[in-house]
């Protein structure tokens, strides 16, 4: 493909906008690491009789040449992908950003409804509650599958997670675990209790304190007792945060059964979002593993 103008190029260049995206749900990838994950969980996926992740993908020719298995993962018997040669110019008209990384990939919407997340039993949920910023949805979703949670929920008026920034934060983790979208946070919660999880909300000014919460989880696993503890982070759980600027709104915090506080040690005012989700999501994590073993 050579026509930067060509009517193929112009609907895949739509898909960086959201109309276009809720119409034919479908997204855009964009660069090696993200279309390499995409393509590996078209393959899985297929093989395992679903329906395919990934519609199409353009690559320049140096691009190939560069990432072999792009090519591999896509021949491979499971995948029936072709990939399409296109040109510098062509990828530029197609890609969101400002200096294309020679492969775009045209996905398939991979979100999926609560129910299914819940009847797998998880046991580590991160929830976005009106998180407005695309980068931050991304980073915080990347951190949860670094931290081996089940899946990631976003609340109705978050950001749109197919938002090309978004997945470009995620760094390929949009295709790794599951993605529930549009929750209404009150249901969501009601729905999690009755499947056996406890909520714990974020909160700068809660009134329990994370590192002391691993600390009383450490003590139980070498069976000491812990008088009074308000709250496990070994058992399941769902972890509630908030927007980036105003935190969780009141109503939100209310739904939880504790509000944990990160401590800050120094002189900063806060953690940002993506800091605060790390340390609270791989501070369960860590409860939990240790718990296993």
């Amino acid at each position: 493909m050579t026509n930067p103008r060509a009517d193929r190029v112009r609907d895949v260049a739509k898909l960086a906008g959201r109309p276009a995206r809720l119409k034919r749900r479908q997204f855009l990838a964009e660069g090696p690491q993200a279309v390499r994950e995409a393509l590996r969980a078209h393959r899985d996926c297929r093989r395992a009789g679903g329906s395919a992740v990934v519609e199409t993908v353009y690559a320049s020719l140096e691009c190939l040449k560069r990432y072999p298995e792009m090519l591999d993962i896509a021949q491979d018997p499971a995948s029936r992908l072709a990939i399409r040669i296109a040109s510098d110019t062509v990828l530029a008209a197609m890609s969101d950003t400002v200096h294309p990384q020679g492969i775009i990939a045209v996905c398939n919407f991979v979100d999926v409804p609560l129910s299914e997340v819940l009847a797998a039993r998880p046991k580590l949920v991160a929830v976005l509650c009106q998180v407005r910023d695309p980068g931050n949805a991304g980073t915080v979703l990347r951190a949860a599958d670094a931290a081996g949670a089940d899946a990631v929920v976003l609340t109705s008026s978050s950001v749109d997670i197919y938002n090309p920034k978004s997945v470009r934060a995620t760094a390929g983790s949009i295709f790794h675990l599951p993605i529930v979208l549009g929750a209404d946070a009150a249901q969501l919660v009601a729905d999690s209790r009755a499947a056996g999880m406890g909520v714990l909300a974020a909160d700068g000014y809660g009134h329990l304190n994370l590192d002391l919460l691993q600390d009383e989880s450490a003590a139980r696993s070498f069976n000491v007792e812990v008088p009074g503890a308000a709250c496990r982070l070994e058992d399941r759980t769902m972890w509630l945060f908030g927007n980036e600027a105003q935190g969780l709104a009141e109503d939100e915090k209310a739904l939880a059964d504790h509000r944990v506080a990160v401590p800050v040690y120094g002189g900063a005012e806060s953690l940002n979002l993506g800091t605060a989700a790390t340390t609270c999501l791989y501070a369960s994590a860590r409860a939990q593993r240790r718990g296993e073993q």
